[in-house]
């Protein structure tokens, strides 16, 4: 689950670490308002979405121009009139796609003067299953191009959970980073608190783009990215009460509330699988035969037939789909419980494209009966490579 910038500075200030103050603007008319509440004389105005790379985005609206989502102000009309301009426009930038984002609510924050800007994210390292901290003196930039073109200029370690964060961490990224006399003591004491929040609120990554020295020469977190472990959240009720479901995708929001693994893809082929071993291989397979997959979804080893049956509406309402293919291997699932899913599904919103049907395990038989009994126009695959071939037969056909 991923937050808004303000949402996560206001948590960054909860635990002590230096942010600009600011003011979230979810409506126009209070622009001004949140604007005049800050001191100057420099503002900026954020366009929030969930989304990087705001400052050299651009909005589809024509009226909009071409400015981004990101703007300074140097009064408070100035800022307000900015605010009022994003607000209800699609903003476009490289990791939203062609489509944008609209812009539902606005951040009004004091300016700061950079003197230098740093990059910092603590992450969860899955090859040692440690939080590590990655760090670099090119701020402001995607760590990617960074790392493609002066990976030299990257320093990654993670911390031993044993011992947990340690002030020589913090002095080690402070050496690192070029900081200087008390910033190294403040870059200790900073680290400790990113570190903190990170373990104690389940996060998956928190990026800090830049990490700037101020004008006077203080550390400050002048942008701010968290990302929280969903199968976390439950223990967590102020964070899931920060979630914005207008920035998720309405078919894996439709999915979450249903306990589905659902993953949007671009694909043409519609995949209803148990296991997350078992989707990612039918991917594979259908990349291999040609095709291209149109979303992961994980059914799980538990489901309901009305589970089963919400997963198929799901695929369904995606107009990208031109096929679907269903593969079950059932052990704890049962393959009678997703034949009665598919076929309720199907009677209630119709099947318009082609549909192959792949079980095996627990109660195959009997799933196949009741496939054959519906009266439904499936094509029926004996394995996985049958049901891959059949269904990109169908669909290239």
């Amino acid at each position: 689950m991923n937050i808004h910038e303000y949402q996560a500075k206001a948590l960054l200030q909860s635990y002590g670490a230096p942010v600009s103050d600011g003011r979230p603007v979810m409506r126009s008319e209070d622009a001004k308002t949140a604007a005049g509440e800050l001191d100057g004389p420099l503002w900026v105005v954020k366009a929030q979405i969930h989304a990087g790379g705001r400052g050299k985005g651009s909005f589809k609206e024509a009226d909009a121009g071409d400015m981004g989502g990101v703007r300074l102000a140097r009064s408070v009309e100035e800022a307000a009139s900015e605010a009022k301009r994003m607000l209800g426009r699609t903003l476009v930038t490289k990791q939203t796609g062609p489509a944008g984002k609209q812009v539902n609510r606005i951040y009004i924050e004091d300016g700061a003067g950079i003197e230098t800007e740093m990059y910092l994210a603590l992450l969860v390292d899955r090859q040692t299953s440690r939080v590590s901290f990655v760090a670099s003196t090119e701020g402001g930039m995607d760590i990617e191009e960074v790392a493609h073109n002066t990976p030299d200029k990257i320093l990654s370690f993670s911390v031993d959970p044993a011992t947990g964060y340690q002030a020589f961490h913090g002095r080690r990224i402070a050496f690192e980073l070029g900081l200087k006399g008390p910033q190294i003591k403040q870059c200790v004491i900073l680290m400790g608190q990113l570190y903190k929040m990170f373990v104690e609120k389940d996060m998956e990554m928190l990026e800090i783009n830049p990490l700037i020295v101020t004008d006077k020469g203080d550390l400050k977190c002048l942008d701010a990215k968290m990302g929280f472990d969903s199968n976390a959240i439950y223990r967590h009720p102020d964070i899931a009460a920060l979630r914005d479901e207008t920035e998720e995708d309405p078919k894996e929001l439709a999915a979450s509330k249903f306990d589905l693994n659902y993953i949007a893809l671009d694909g043409e082929i519609g995949c209803m699988v148990n296991g997350a071993g078992l989707a990612m291989a039918t991917m594979d397979i259908i990349k291999l035969y040609g095709a291209e997959p149109a979303n992961f979804l994980d059914v799980g080893g538990s489901a309901t037939k009305e589970k089963v049956t919400e997963a198929f509406k799901i695929i369904t309402s995606d107009p990208q789909v031109k096929g679907i293919l269903v593969n079950i291997f059932g052990g704890i699932m049962r393959c009678d419980v997703i034949a009665e899913g598919v076929v309720s599904a199907v009677k209630e919103v119709g099947l318009k494209v082609p549909l192959v049907v792949r079980l095996e395990g627990t109660n195959v038989e009997k799933g196949k009966e009741i496939i054959r009994n519906s009266g439904l126009n499936v094509i029926a695959a004996d394995n996985l490579k049958d049901g891959a071939e059949k269904i990109v037969k169908a669909v290239k056909g």
